[in-house]
């Protein structure tokens, strides 16, 4: 893919508008901005892809992978407090 490309397509990705969590506190399901609802696992694969900004992969200590907000230095969209739907 060539640089323009490349520009293109960063520009066109979704990002997360919104968020479900779980009775812990755990986030559980992401609205995007187009308006799709992803559960974890699909998010995951989504944000491991490149196709959805803002949001990162990592490994947790427990071995697991998580998403979690790019780290911007503003709070407010951190993925924690994003609106639920």
């Amino acid at each position: 893919m060539d640089q323009s490309n490349e520009q293109q397509s960063s520009q066109e990705r979704e990002y997360v508008v919104a968020v479900q969590k779980n009775g812990d506190g755990d986030l559980t399901a992401f609205k995007t901005s187009s308006g799709r609802e992803l559960d974890y696992a699909t998010a995951l694969e989504e944000v491991q892809a490149g196709k959805i900004a803002g949001v990162n992969a990592f490994k947790g200590r427990d071995g697991d992978t998580y998403i979690r907000g790019d780290a911007d230095g503003d709070p407010t969209n951190n993925l924690d407090q994003l609106p639920l739907f």
